[in-house]
């Protein structure tokens, strides 16, 4: 099959449409169910590649939560402490390896997860096909699937789930097109790889990372490079938590992606832990709840006539003096950047969430101010040399 039929393009109006081989070739996919839509295969193609890139670069299955043909949440395997089971909602679970990827991929952000399309490194197995059975997403693409695996995800969404297999000894053509406005774009793929290589040049006063921070860094790094630009991305423990992208402005995708990572560390303070919900309040709604619980918006959930809905008790608020001694907790966070920082206001507000170790392009006329703010924090950055937009 070198072509495939599709319902419409981005929006219903945009018909007729389909993917297919210029070159006559066969597709390297194939469909196991469902009908998949354009936006589906674009967040399929990108978040393949990335999944793909990170288990090259760290040797870990990994997995990736895409909306919108940005990811979401990206993650490799390093195993759950309680907190964080308990906060994803697999408390007392041995996890597999593909399950506890695609755990922590889910995880990260689920406000931004929800209806996601799903992409695994490795074969999906019955473990990761029941909790992907538990989510609200349109579809997952891995290279293959367990017997078990396949019949649960048929059985998904009333059997129109999507379920796609990638044939992972597909090699694209080294020059890409794309058409804009009539017009033909043509350009070599990004075939650039991330390595611990970009990560030698240290003009900070802090020139030594450990391991674990040299990982997270190419993980954030590849992250941002299947990422809308501009980009920032946060990481810890082998997970994105909080990515920032398509802003217009480096220091509101800082933000962005910063406010982001704040809420997944303020999900594990124990007030939210322990936050007293009602039996049979839906997992959608319950994410929903404590983002707004989190926020200075507490009161549209503790409000009378509001709180009965979702607790049993009326839950005292986390006030911002709470948060903020909390948040001072947060720290050996990893973050990189798809290109340089001009200004070293996007180091005080990547400080403030607990970011250690730092990656990014390098080659702004205002390089100097950027280190010295590192330098105040005591923060050890990389300038890797290397730009990362994706568009």
């Amino acid at each position: 099959m070198n072509e495939l039929e599709l319902k419409y393009g981005c929006n219903p109006n945009q018909k007729p449409a389909k993917i297919f081989m210029k070159d006559g070739g066969d597709l390297p996919i194939k469909i196991l169910n469902g009908k998949p839509g354009f936006i589906n295969l674009l967040d399929a193609f990108n978040s393949w590649q990335l999944v793909k890139e990170l288990k090259e670069a760290t040797g870990m299955v990994a997995a990736a939560s895409f909306k919108h043909v940005s990811p979401a949440g990206a993650a490799i395997a390093v195993p759950l402490d309680d907190t964080l089971k308990k906060i994803y909602f697999v408390e007392g679970i041995e996890l597999t390896e593909m399950a506890t990827a695609y755990i922590r991929a889910r995880g990260s952000d689920r406000m931004s997860s929800y209806g996601d399309f799903v992409a695994l490194s490795d074969e999906c197995d019955e473990q990761t096909a029941s909790f992907l059975m538990r989510e609200v997403s349109d579809g997952v693409i891995a290279p293959s699937y367990s017997a078990k695996a396949l019949e649960l995800l048929k059985s998904k969404r009333k059997g129109t789930y999507v379920v796609i297999q990638m044939d992972q000894d597909y090699v694209p053509a080294p020059q890409e097109t794309k058409d804009v406005y009539g017009i033909t774009f043509e350009q070599g793929r990004n075939n650039i790889l991330v390595t611990e290589k970009m990560l030698q040049n240290l003009p900070t006063k802090v020139k030594e990372m450990p391991k674990e921070a040299k990982r997270d860094l190419l993980i954030a790094l590849i992250t941002l490079k299947y990422t809308q630009s501009n980009s920032v991305c946060y990481v810890k423990d082998g997970q994105a938590i909080g990515i920032g992208a398509g802003q217009q402005s480096r220091i509101h995708c800082t933000r962005l992606a910063g406010n982001k990572a704040d809420i997944w560390f303020l999900r594990q303070n124990p007030k939210v832990l322990n936050l007293p919900f009602k039996e049979g309040i839906r997992r959608a709604d319950r994410d929903n709840a404590i983002d707004v619980y989190i926020s200075d918006d507490y009161e549209d959930v503790l409000g009378d006539g509001v709180w009965k809905n979702l607790f049993t008790e009326k839950p005292e608020p986390l006030t911002r003096e709470e948060k903020k001694e909390w948040l001072k907790k947060m720290e050996g966070v990893a973050l990189g950047s798809d290109a340089f920082f001009p200004f070293g206001d996007n180091i005080e507000r990547a400080h403030r969430s607990g970011v250690a170790y730092i990656a990014q392009a390098g080659g702004s006329v205002r390089d100097d101010n950027v280190i010295e703010t590192c330098d105040k924090y005591g923060i050890a950055m990389a300038m890797t040399g290397v730009r990362l937009f994706h568009h």
